[in-house]
């Protein structure tokens, strides 16, 4: 079945979803939703969200920009029984960025529900991990070796696991976690539903997607389909260059804001910037030419960048 640039199999009897609320979720997942800043599905999440809300093992073959990220957390989170402070959804991501990225998206999106999350990565405190998973946490992100690491040694009991999440598969492949991916999938319970999100789909994925799912639903969103439908664009008209501070800070008190880019004309912009928000509390990094991209810590909120040295994302 096709429609609007998404290709779907094996999901034949799984409408198109225009809106959030027919998809009967928890009225505090909505909320969260919503106050993200949603306002309709796209495309993936149009036919991704009601198969994993089914219990269906779910195939996504898609590109950064398709809104994957929030398809497999809305429902990771929907599956959830929160009176259980048990892990029950896990997901594996290639990096320490894109994990904390994932994780910071679902204690948003979850934020009504109350969800206990945590990111499970390498480079930070075992220690912190262990106390962690120990108090309980419904939903873990991680990248495959601190994962792996925290299984074998028993701190993360994934015994009443419902979900099991892989993205950007393609990338956990080709930086050589197949294996540490596998040892984690044999400690898992046998009827654990799995999602596979990827750009490609090359011959070890589909041999891993042949091992590991079950009657997979599959959906291709073509690159060429992609649209900044989603992205709405607003312009303050400041008549002082000293307002622009506190007007952007005025903006993160208002609306619900988790990550975001913010562009200056010259590098000492971005340093005086850095060094106003971060005397109001803001986590920030900063990145222009003088400096080295390195030194930068991914679990920053705000990113303040020449355009000609905006990483790749």
């Amino acid at each position: 079945m096709s429609s609007e640039g998404v290709t779907v199999t094996g999901a034949e009897e799984y409408p198109v979803f225009e809106s959030f609320d027919d998809y009967e979720l928890d009225e505090n997942l909505l909320r969260g939703i919503y106050s993200y800043g949603f306002e309709k599905p796209s495309a993936i999440q149009q036919r991704g969200i009601k198969p994993i809300l089914d219990g269906r093992d779910t195939i996504g073959q898609a590109q950064s920009g398709t809104g994957k990220t929030a398809t497999f957390v809305i429902g990771s989170l929907q599956r959830i029984n929160y009176g259980e402070r048990h892990t029950q959804a896990l997901i594996l991501a290639p990096t320490r960025e894109l994990a904390n990225q994932i994780y910071k998206v679902a204690l948003a999106l979850g934020d009504y529900l109350k969800v206990r999350a945590h990111a499970c990565i390498g480079g930070t405190s075992i220690q912190e991990d262990k106390d962690k998973l120990r108090d309980g946490q419904h939903l873990v992100v991680g990248t495959p070796g601190r994962v792996y690491d925290m299984v074998n040694k028993r701190h993360l009991n994934v015994d009443y696991l419902k979900v099991f999440v892989l993205d950007e598969a393609d990338e956990l492949m080709s930086r050589g976690f197949k294996d540490q991916i596998y040892d984690i999938f044999k400690c898992l319970p046998p009827d654990v539903q799995v999602c596979l999100f990827s750009a490609t789909m090359a011959p070890e994925i589909l041999d891993m997607t042949t091992k590991f799912m079950r009657n997979a639903v599959r959906i291709l969103v073509k690159k060429d389909e992609l649209t900044l439908e989603g992205i709405r664009q607003f312009y303050v008209a400041i008549e002082k260059e000293e307002w622009k501070v506190d007007t952007l800070c005025d903006l993160y008190e208002t609306l619900t804001i988790t990550q975001a880019i913010i562009y200056c004309n010259t590098r000492r912009k971005v340093d005086f910037l850095q060094d106003q928000l971060t005397k109001r509390d803001f986590t920030v990094s900063c990145m222009h030419a003088d400096l080295d991209q390195k030194d930068n810590s991914p679990g920053e909120s705000v990113l303040l960048a020449e355009p000609q040295n905006l990483p790749e994302a």
